[in-house]
């Protein structure tokens, strides 16, 4: 009786559309869930994801069934790695009928991070991005660090009598690559490019350090992301990067930002 009734609703989302336009990605966004993600000092973490799951709809089709991203979504689990999401998009474009399927999992990665003297511990948090595209049976796939780093102005150095300015900058570094990358791995690439790497927790003899390798090792916002793109290419993992770096200046109200890309 019951599979009698259902059979009786009426699926609008199959019904024609007559204005023959195709739309390239619909589906959910904005979804909440937790997730396991490999972990290098400890093997996997747990987080929250902010989730998208997306298909491309044919013209003929007026709507798509957005429960069933959910469905695919859970009936994988939490543990989310390279294979896996690779294997919630094949579930998609099947169980949607699509040539094409999306998904982007971004979440908070934690980090514990010793003070370079006192070797105080404290956890430090990025934000990271797992992207990835099936069209039929191709898939892309992008990583994406934002990390925090701090910048000394070399001109600011080089003219002034006694200290130069400094300032917190964020660094976007995106990667498609040909065999696995640890999230910390790319973390410390783009950190050491920088005046110097950021710390939840300093006492006096830190920050001095910190302090002072950062005036030793100026970069401007330029010198930055070359010294990401001259890491990656010396990388063979890494396929194509995307870097950008933005300065929040401490003596302009403006930012100073660059950007390269291969591939």
């Amino acid at each position: 009786m019951h599979s009698q009734q259902l059979s009786c609703l009426v699926d609008t989302q199959n019904q024609p559309d007559h204005r023959e336009v195709a739309i390239d990605r619909v589906g959910v966004t904005n979804l909440r869930f937790p997730i396991q993600i490999r972990d290098k000092a400890h093997s996997s973490q747990n987080t929250v994801a902010t989730v998208s799951l997306t298909v491309d709809l044919p013209h003929q089709f007026k709507g798509t069934h957005m429960s069933r991203f959910i469905e695919v979504l859970n009936e994988h689990g939490s543990v989310i790695h390279v294979d896996n999401i690779k294997v919630i998009l094949q579930h998609l474009q099947k169980r949607l009928n699509s040539r094409q399927a999306h998904v982007e999992f971004e979440f908070p990665f934690f980090m514990e991070k010793c003070a370079p003297i006192t070797g105080a511990v404290g956890l430090m948090n990025y934000s990271v991005k797992m992207a990835a595209t099936a069209a039929h049976e191709d898939i892309y796939f992008t990583v994406t660090v934002v990390v925090p780093v701090t910048t000394l102005c070399p001109c600011s150095k080089a003219i002034s009598r006694y200290g130069a300015h400094n300032q917190r900058s964020q660094v976007t570094f995106a990667v498609r690559f040909n065999t696995p990358i640890w999230i910390e791995d790319l973390i410390q690439l783009v950190e050491s490019a920088a005046s110097s790497e950021l710390y939840s927790l300093l006492k006096r003899p830190d920050e001095k350090a910190v302090t002072e390798r950062a005036y030793e090792h100026p970069v401007f916002v330029e010198d930055l992301v070359r010294n990401v793109a001259v890491m990656a290419n010396e990388d063979a993992r890494i396929d194509w990067y995307r870097v950008e770096a933005e300065n929040y200046e401490s003596i302009h109200n403006h930012n100073a930002y660059a950007m390269i890309e291969k591939g």
